[in-house]
């Protein structure tokens, strides 16, 4: 506790790290504080581990973050953490990490209310860091038959004015939700693009995430980082070389 609370005078740096050094560099230094991200992927390709590593940095940098999640239930994001080697109990009792679930299949909920709830919450809490994930969790289906182009897109327009405010966000989303036109079209309205796939090297798969834009990076971005998760220990990169083998 005594070391958490030490945190809150430390001064904020304008990137949010994922705690990461090896990833760090590879997106030029880190996220630039006020960009708008989309992280985008196939199922299974290290979205959420990726969104949670975030987290976890800018927890460590004394920045209070809140989590909107169709992926977990509370107790489960805390076990998910802890299995990463990234224990975040503390945070939440601080009050520092608030999660809030989205009831994106729930009938009563529709997606466009769940949307908007999303956005006029970024706008009112007392925040510096957001992460939904994801917009197209359990509530794919429903989120593209009942969000119209023109509606989603207005919504990333929104987060754009949330990071305005000096917040930043980051948006999950399965990339199997949408086609290119639309992919292209969220692509542009967002500050950071990271992109994450499963390759297959040798007999194993590998998770890849491919740093596609990072504007206002503090340093050159990398291309791409190999990595793998291991339960009780987390991220583990696997050098590029070893991973084209």
């Amino acid at each position: 506790m005594d070391e958490i609370e030490e945190q809150d005078s430390v001064q904020v740096h304008n990137v949010v790290s994922t705690g990461n050094r090896e990833i760090d560099q590879k997106m030029g230094g880190g996220i630039p504080v006020g960009s708008l991200t989309l992280m985008e992927g196939e199922s299974g390709a290290g979205k959420s581990v990726l969104a949670n590593q975030l987290t976890w940095g800018a927890l460590r940098e004394g920045r209070r973050v809140v989590l909107y999640t169709t992926e977990n239930t509370f107790p489960s994001f805390v076990r998910h953490m802890i299995s990463l080697n990234l224990d975040v109990t503390d945070y939440l009792l601080m009050g520092r990490l608030k999660l809030y679930p989205m009831p994106l299949s729930k009938p009563d909920w529709p997606v466009r209310r769940v949307l908007q709830a999303v956005e006029e919450s970024m706008r009112r809490l007392p925040a510096d860091f957001f992460v939904v994930d994801s917009l197209t969790g359990l509530g794919a289906h429903a989120l593209l038959r009942e969000t119209d182009e023109s509606s989603l897109i207005g919504f990333f327009e929104k987060l754009r004015e949330v990071c305005d405010q000096g917040k930043t966000v980051v948006t999950v989303v399965h990339s199997y939700a949408f086609d290119e036109r639309m992919l292209i079209r969220l692509r542009s309205l967002c500050d950071a693009d990271l992109r994450l796939r499963i390759e297959e090297v040798g007999d194993q798969l590998v998770k890849v995430l491919e740093v596609a834009k990072v504007r206002g990076a503090e340093k050159k971005t990398g291309n791409i980082v190999a990595f793998d998760v291991e339960p009780g220990i987390g991220m583990r990169i696997i050098p590029v070389s070893k991973a084209k083998a």
